[in-house]
């Protein structure tokens, strides 16, 4: 059981992105398709954990200081880094291997997020700012990757949208370590030195804004709405506009922020409206609903 936390297997739900070109192209009744998704799911599932387990034993020595983090199965000494390392290296041939097997493409791109992760966990993380523009293009690479997987062309104001919430989140858990680890926060992860809580709440507050506007213009770009077969999608937007702000209010009242992941799975405010997200937009994408909104005159 150590062993598969060790994994982080909850953090795979940061892995959904993967079905966004699958959702969007309308490809979601093509089993064939959503086999290739699944696929490279479990493909960036497997470079993603390993991933986690270099970076735990990379931090063990922090991770033992960390008030959460110290109950992690490495840092706890569960599990041994040796092991930790040798599952490392049967996880990540494995899952490159089976992105590789989906499509060159595809394969490429799950080689460039494991690179560019290992930088992070081994020595970009110390950077200002790229630290948090490596976490972000982690996700676009997720969208990617199930954009190459089942060959299709995704929309560029998807892929914005996608890497300012990425952005967004990323600001968000900076935020969270900095006020709940207060003057160790440095000690625990040495990049916080270099920020500040008004300099990330300038940076929260513009990349809010960003998703929200590049998610609305996203919905009314003729070519999507030509893509998709429905004028409908701009009526998720207040959707859109409510999970930012509830996110916000956990943020900056109920002083969380720090896993995304925990609060997709614990908040219920953030699980409904993901939920009637995606029911609402699926509904109006393979029900090629027609409102005659866009476009309209007044």
């Amino acid at each position: 059981m150590h062993h598969l936390r060790a994994l982080r297997p909850h953090q795979w739900v940061k892995n959904v992105f993967v079905f966004a070109a699958l959702i969007f192209s309308r490809s979601l009744t093509d089993p064939d398709l959503v086999l290739r998704a699944l696929l490279a799911f479990a493909a960036f599932s497997l470079v993603a954990s390993a991933i986690y387990l270099i970076n735990d034993v990379a931090d063990y020595a922090r991770d033992r200081l960390h008030p959460k983090k110290q109950k992690r199965p490495i840092a706890a000494g569960k599990v041994k880094r040796g092991t930790a390392i040798g599952m490392a290296a049967v996880l990540m041939p494995a899952g490159l291997a089976l992105a590789f097997s989906l499509s060159i493409p595809a394969g490429v791109t799950v080689a460039v997020y494991g690179v560019m992760n290992l930088s992070y966990s081994l020595r970009l993380k110390h950077v200002v700012l790229l630290d948090v523009f490596i976490i972000a293009l982690g996700f676009l690479l997720r969208v990617t990757v199930g954009a190459f997987a089942i060959d299709v062309g995704i929309s560029p104001w998807l892929l914005i949208c996608t890497f300012f919430i990425a952005l967004f989140l990323a600001f968000c858990k900076r935020r969270h370590e900095l006020e709940s680890l207060g003057e160790d926060a440095a000690a625990h992860r040495g990049i916080l030195a270099r920020y500040s809580t008004p300099f990330i709440d300038k940076m929260i507050g513009a990349l809010a804004s960003m998703t929200v506007m590049s998610y609305a213009l996203y919905t009314i770009d003729p070519r999507v709405i030509a893509r998709l077969g429905t004028d409908g999608l701009v009526l998720t937007v207040p959707l859109v506009l409510f999970g930012v702000f509830r996110y916000l209010y956990l943020v900056h009242i109920e002083q969380k922020g720090g896993s995304p992941t925990e609060i997709v799975l614990t908040d219920r405010g953030v699980q409904a409206v993901v939920a009637l997200y995606g029911a609402c937009a699926v509904g109006l994408i393979y029900f090629n609903v027609q409102l005659g909104l866009v476009g309209a005159g007044p």
